[in-house]
């Protein structure tokens, strides 16, 4: 069973940062659009700067499922290195634990104001286009990462020897 929700988180974490990819690379064509229409035409593309905003939230949302598979965030380890394995590997699970208490939470939260500016019908300032569809993606991009410290949680509370 930990094989297989490893191999799904992984999958998870994936998947969301090749999306992250894809929505930064057109962050960038839309951002050279913009600068090269301004500069040659005198016009910018309307609503850039709505239309990077939303792109941003995604794109940094899908990305921190990947980024904690990687461990690629700033971990505090010379404090704890003076210490047990044993009190290491509680330090590690109750800090991932909490952390996906903590996104879980974001992404339920964040969900429920999608479905809400469902219901509103609200819609961007400049575009007038309905955005809750980037507010879903930065409540999915949360759930993605819970889901990846719950099971980093799991894999340290059943690992038998401390790393």
């Amino acid at each position: 069973m930990m094989r297989f929700l490893d191999r799904a988180s992984e999958l998870t974490a994936k998947a969301l940062a090749v999306l992250a990819g894809v929505f930064l690379v057109s962050m960038m064509l839309l951002a050279c659009a913009n600068m090269v229409l301004r500069s040659v035409f005198g016009t910018p593309v309307q609503g850039t700067f709505e239309l990077m905003g939303f792109l941003g939230a995604v794109v940094a949302s899908f990305s921190l499922a990947f980024a904690q598979r990687r461990k690629a965030h700033i971990a505090v380890g010379i404090l704890l290195s003076r210490f047990p394995a044993w009190f290491r590997r509680l330090a590690d699970a109750a800090t991932n634990g909490l952390s996906c208490g903590f996104f879980l939470l974001a992404g339920i939260e964040t969900w429920k104001w999608a479905l809400f500016l469902v219901q509103t019908g609200e819609v961007s300032e400049t575009l007038q286009i309905v955005f809750h569809p980037f507010v879903f993606a930065s409540a999915a991009g949360c759930l993605a990462l819970a889901f990846v410290l719950a099971v980093d949680t799991l894999k340290v509370l059943t690992r038998e020897k401390a790393a």
